[in-house]
């Protein structure tokens, strides 16, 4: 007999609970105000801001190229990478460790000269009309003959990189790369040549951390 009893009051003792829950809870079409010590809501990051972003311009080039090839590695990603690397990269693998992401957009031409100059021109001073600096220009940007161009622009937050783009435009080809995280500016030499980054002449990038 005080089994069954047991056994009885334990759906009384349930819907008890219940009925007390739900008069805790605030009328319909009401919200329960805000608790002070509750985390404000998070706002977005900065490293995936830079890094989704791109020159409305590309998807128009993109209707030129043959071929597109585009890829985003996340922190993960690039710390499983990193993990491979031999110990004689060390600067590497450091630079690495304070990476958000890396994103490269690659479109590639039939013919020499194929890509519109003037949409070219529009992805740099797209770059220029958002704030970032221009710390490296080489090539041939405007004459006869169509060479090598590559342009580096960084976001500085004191004397940290917070993003850069290296664009690299070919006769048969534009590349587009561009990093996020909190580096020091040796950090983004040191990238150079890794994860689609192309390289370039980093004498003007060497000047930003002075």
């Amino acid at each position: 007999m005080k089994r069954s009893a047991v056994w009885l009051g334990i759906p009384l003792a349930c819907t008890a609970l219940l009925g007390s829950a739900v008069l805790a809870q605030p009328p319909s079409g009401t919200s329960a105000p805000p608790d002070p010590g509750s985390a404000p809501p998070p706002v977005a990051d900065i490293g995936s801001a830079i890094l989704e972003w791109v020159p409305p311009v590309l998807q128009q080039l993109g209707t030129q190229a043959v071929a597109r090839e585009s890829f985003t590695l996340d922190r993960s990603m690039l710390a499983a990478a990193a993990g491979m690397m031999p110990d004689t990269d060390e600067n590497v693998k450091q630079a690495i460790a304070k990476l958000d992401g890396v994103s490269v957009h690659t479109l590639r031409f039939a013919q020499p000269g194929s890509a519109d100059p003037a949409q070219v021109e529009a992805i740099r001073q797209a770059y220029h009309l958002r704030g970032w600096k221009h710390v490296v220009s080489s090539g041939n940007t405007g004459g006869p003959v169509h060479v090598n161009n590559i342009d580096v622009w960084v976001v500085m937050d004191g004397a940290n990189l917070r993003g850069a783009v290296v664009l690299v435009d070919t006769p048969k080809s534009l590349t587009l790369a561009t990093v996020a995280g909190n580096l020091d500016p040796v950090d983004l030499l040191h990238l150079r040549g890794h994860f689609g980054i192309p390289r370039f002449d980093g004498d003007g990038l060497n000047h930003q951390d002075r």
